[in-house]
């Protein structure tokens, strides 16, 4: 068994680490204890003489630097910040995120010697770091528990009962199969995840993903993130969820102990009303595209604005278009906005390009108006020249040398708007790369893992 402990300190990883070790038969390793040992100081006389950067320098160390062989391994609070850390701790380990409440956490380490990494008051300090840390302790773990009611020796009990049985049960493992079975994804791919479920006898910590999108059969996700699980050693198998209901795919995702969801058309901004906790950049943009469950609890987070954003920073402060004025187009003006560019969304229905616009704060208008703005930046948002569509949102004449032009379309690779852009001598991106980005972000959010964007686009070819 190889198992890692991570969460904010006072949740009871060392105490409830060596219960488990102990139960488990296997060595215990405590990161901040082996720090202490390298350096023959305390973590306090570390942080006195070197200060908190100098102590994570030693603890990466520390954590590259562990044995891969079976044991418990209980981690420093702050470890998992770092994607190189998780990343290291990952590779062939189950990571689980003991959490407590904020008031059980301050009466536990109230009378530590552990220095303090702020100037507030304790409680002040432990909301402050807990709110900081928690979209990256979700990231990194497989499995959340709550131990604020929970002796450390319950709690090692209750871990190795998951590490034993997992998180799901026969009867309703069978249904959700019989559900996917039915819903049109192609045979091979049922009897793979059949073959994968059947297989949590053997493995119950398998953590599955998958995609949750009618149709969602063309999707590229499944093959891009079954890649990057395998090459960085992440027990989990991502599938597709193909149904025009998201009900019945958020029922087959609860009996199957589904870890995360790529969510895409039509359910972007359904999904929301399903979600217990929604991130501040899918509510300001009304949508979500990923989804992660631990601990009972679901948690909705939106990585298309960054998608959108990365590839255009050179050009902040720009004007800009945006075409278009549903889900795609609030990610892009989103985007956009937080580049500090002048946005009009332009559509063909100008009410909608005006509620949009109202609700996020930039200008709208109708098609016949990108002419007037003469904008530095365009945004396509529409499906226009998506396949088997042969059509441009744009003629080759609205476009001018200079120009940024951004097609969120990526199939086909080269569409109609990006071969008239390129023609008329425009800076290209095409929807290839908006893709890459949002699937960097999103598994990320996943695993905590920080994955080459060129190894992304080598395994899209």
């Amino acid at each position: 068994m190889n198992v890692v402990l991570i969460g904010f300190r006072g949740t009871g990883k060392t105490e409830s680490g060596r219960l488990l070790a102990h139960l488990l038969d296997v060595p215990f390793y405590d990161t901040d204890a082996l720090v202490e040992q390298e350096a023959g100081a305390t973590v306090h006389e570390i942080f006195e003489r070197e200060g908190e950067a100098g102590f994570r320098e030693r603890e990466k160390r520390a954590i590259a630097d562990l044995p891969r062989g079976p044991g418990v391994f209980a981690t420093g609070g702050g470890a998992v910040i770092d994607p190189e850390n998780v990343e290291h701790l990952r590779r062939g380990r189950t990571m689980v995120l003991l959490q407590a409440d904020e008031a059980t956490i301050e009466k536990r380490i109230q009378h530590g010697s552990r220095p303090a990494l702020t100037r507030m008051g304790l409680r002040a300090e432990i909301h402050a770091l807990l709110e900081a840390r928690k979209d990256a302790y979700l990231a990194a773990a497989d499995y959340c528990i709550d131990t604020s009611a929970r002796s450390a020796n319950e709690v090692a009990i209750g871990i190795k009962r998951l590490l034993m049985e997992g998180g799901t049960k026969e009867g309703a493992r069978r249904e959700a199969l019989l559900a996917v079975a039915g819903s049109g994804i192609p045979r091979p791919e049922v009897e793979e995840l059949a073959a994968r479920v059947d297989a949590l006898a053997g493995n119950p910590v398998l953590r599955i993903f998958g995609v949750a999108g009618y149709p969602s059969l063309h999707s590229r996700s499944p093959s891009l993130f079954q890649h990057l699980f395998t090459y960085f050693e992440v027990n989990a198998y991502y599938t597709r969820f193909h149904d025009p209901a998201l009900t019945r795919i958020l029922g087959i995702a609860r009996d199957l102990d589904v870890r995360g969801l790529s969510v895409t058309i039509p359910f972007k901004q359904e999904i929301l009303r399903h979600l217990d906790h929604i991130d501040a950049h899918s509510r300001a943009i009304g949508a979500c595209n990923t989804v992660v469950f631990c601990g009972g609890e679901s948690y909705g987070y939106n990585t298309d604005w960054i998608g959108i954003r990365d590839p255009l920073g050179p050009s902040r402060g720009s004007r800009a278009v945006i075409l278009g004025a549903g889900g795609a187009a609030a990610a892009a003006a989103y985007a956009l906005l937080s580049l500090d560019m002048e946005v009009t969304l332009l559509n063909r229905t100008v009410e909608r390009a005006e509620r949009l616009a109202g609700r996020l704060g930039c200008h709208y208008g109708s098609i016949r108006d990108f002419g007037r703005i003469k904008p530095e930046v365009v945004v396509n948002a529409t499906p226009v020249g998506m396949e088997p569509d042969t059509a441009s949102p744009l003629s080759k004449s609205d476009l001018a040398p200079g120009m940024t032009v951004f097609d969120l379309v990526y199939t086909p690779p080269e569409t109609p708007l990006i071969r008239a852009a390129r023609g008329a001598g425009c800076t290209v991106i095409p929807g290839r790369e908006m893709f890459v980005r949002q699937a960097k972000a999103q598994f990320r959010q996943f695993t905590g893992i920080d994955a080459p964007l060129g190894m992304i686009r080598e395994i899209l070819g």
